[in-house]
């Protein structure tokens, strides 16, 4: 498996709009895209872009807030009732491959793959398999993002 580029950083919350405003008034982010639900997932999805010299984007921070009651990130504000970092995500040019290698190598994949905020496949590996840390791999978006 190649380390891909680092496509995002998840950001539980229990409020989009909160994390908003810390975005841009305290940390100074002026590319802030528009929330939307992902009830697939249970969760609202807010992505908060870095620039970058080249003029693409950078690494983006997704802002995750529970959707329902029912939302997986709810034990995680459980826990974090401020919110804080959920989870990293990695890019790979072909998603089934990289599942067969990290299964391959015994790493406990969580769900199906599964369409993503992005609109691509993805899928979770579990923390324990990688250093403590929820790690998100997605196929690599085919047009920039």
């Amino acid at each position: 498996m190649k380390l891909g580029r680092l496509n995002h950083i998840g950001v539980a919350t229990p409020s989009i709009a909160d994390s908003i405003a810390h975005y841009r008034d305290v940390m100074g982010a002026t590319d802030i895209e528009e929330p939307f639900d992902l009830p697939a997932q249970g969760v609202k999805v807010c992505f908060v872009n870095t620039p970058t010299d080249s003029g693409m984007n950078g690494t983006q921070v997704e802002l995750i807030e529970p959707y329902d009651e029912s939302s997986p990130i709810n034990s995680f504000l459980a826990k974090n009732p401020a919110g804080g970092q959920h989870h990293i995500c990695f890019e790979v040019p072909d998603i089934e491959k990289a599942r067969e290698e990290f299964e391959g190598m015994g790493k406990r994949i969580l769900a199906p793959t599964r369409i993503g905020a992005h609109g691509t496949p993805i899928f979770f590996i579990h923390p324990k398999d990688m250093m403590g840390q929820l790690t998100e791999i997605m196929e690599t978006p085919k047009e920039s993002h």
